[in-house]
């Protein structure tokens, strides 16, 4: 039995009243996660923005890298 089961099988012994509380903390620690990947996310591309320009992008074929 997964986690996921575990939890489902111990939020239907609950009260309604209970398992509602448990639904809205999963939601805000769902809600909190992706939060912290939009962050995470926004964070790593300021960082790349610095070297926006700096490099030219050229087509790369793979058997030419075999003939140096």
């Amino acid at each position: 039995m997964n986690t996921a089961d575990r939890i489902y099988e111990t939020v239907k012994t609950l009260p309604e009243q209970s398992a509602c509380e448990v639904l809205s903390f999963v939601e805000k620690l769902k809600a909190k996660q992706i939060e912290n990947e939009q962050n995470r996310k926004a964070l790593a591309l300021a960082k790349l923005a610095k070297y926006r320009g700096r490099f030219k992008a050229e087509k790369f074929n793979r058997e030419d890298c075999y003939d140096r």
